[in-house]
């Protein structure tokens, strides 16, 4: 058997999809001892195990290497099938990651064009959220196929382009500045106060907060509010001290239901694009246009030109 035999490949996908056998075969629409077959021939063909049979399974690193190709040779397929006019909706899918505080401010503007026209040619986006940190971590698996990240440096096989920057900067409601820090914020208190946070990854505030004050590693009281639409609310209702980017607090602030905290410090957070490399050298038909994930990848280009801070130099 072929190592890379695509049928194999396309389970393996299926199962880093679906978590499960069954799941997968119904993807897939065969049988589950199906699926059991093709992923043993091609474990056994690379002498290697590439998935870990747990509740839910999981993929082991050889596996998550085979991953990425298999996506790849996925994007290209669908590429190619979408050139020749053969394309259909349920066969297009093209995973990629996004900061939360990205997808609530800039990012569906930019890629409104790209959907609009995958409506018409049949085209699967697929948007998975993660800290701007943590991104990266679904590209370097294979479960996606680009992402917007902090990280400069690409991978192997992707290529990466800077973004802009992101400014985060501190607010509160005026009722929160009156009822709780009445001289304003300062080191005496920032440890007394909430903090609002996405989740544990969300380190900004700390930052934020050893930049204003110059201490390293502060110790905060946070007040968790998942989801970057609700995190703003909550400051505005004066559940705590909100640190976001300056776009999403902006309408706030200009109707006077937040105010700026310290405006002379902010975080400036720097996105970047990466995405595999699948371009005409790696397809058999040289002629064959610009695809689907550069579209994505140009779109996001020009929405980060409207509405993120130039990225330096």
């Amino acid at each position: 058997m072929n190592a890379f035999d695509p049928a194999a490949l396309e389970c393996l996908a299926a199962l880093a999809d679906a978590g499960s056998f069954d799941r997968a075969a119904q993807q897939l629409s065969i049988t589950q001892s199906a699926v059991s077959q093709r992923l043993r021939a091609l474990e056994t063909s690379l002498g290697r195990l590439l998935v870990v049979r747990s509740r839910p399974l999981r993929l082991t690193e050889p596996g998550k290497v085979l991953l990425r190709y298999a996506r790849q040779m996925q994007a290209l397929r669908a590429d190619i099938s979408r050139e020749l006019g053969t394309a259909r909706a349920q066969d297009e899918r093209l995973p990629i990651a996004v900061n939360a505080d990205s997808l609530a401010t800039w990012v569906l503007p930019a890629l409104d064009p790209v959907v609009r026209a995958g409506q018409r040619d049949g085209f699967g986006l697929e948007l998975v959220v993660d800290d701007q940190d943590f991104t990266h971590d679904w590209l370097r698996e294979g479960a996606v196929l680009g992402c917007v990240s902090t990280v400069a440096e690409p991978l192997r096989g992707c290529h990466v382009s800077a973004l802009g920057t992101m400014r985060y900067i501190a607010v509160a409601s005026p009722a929160f500045v009156e009822r709780e820090m009445p001289r304003g914020l300062n080191r005496a208190n920032f440890a007394k106060l909430p903090w609002l946070v996405f989740n544990r990854k969300d380190d900004m505030h700390a930052t934020w907060v050893a930049q204003a004050f110059g201490i390293a590693e502060p110790r905060l009281t946070p007040r968790s509010v998942p989801s970057t639409e609700a995190h703003a609310r909550a400051a505005v209702l004066g559940w705590g001290i909100g640190v976001m980017p300056e776009q999403m607090a902006e309408h706030w602030l200009d109707a006077g239901e937040l105010v700026a905290l310290h405006p002379e410090v902010w975080v400036d957070v720097r996105l970047h694009w990466h995405q595999w490399k699948l371009h005409a050298e790696d397809m058999p038909e040289p002629t064959l246009r610009a695809g689907a994930l550069d579209r994505i990848g140009q779109a996001l280009a020009d929405g980060a030109r409207q509405s993120l801070r130039p990225p330096p130099g």
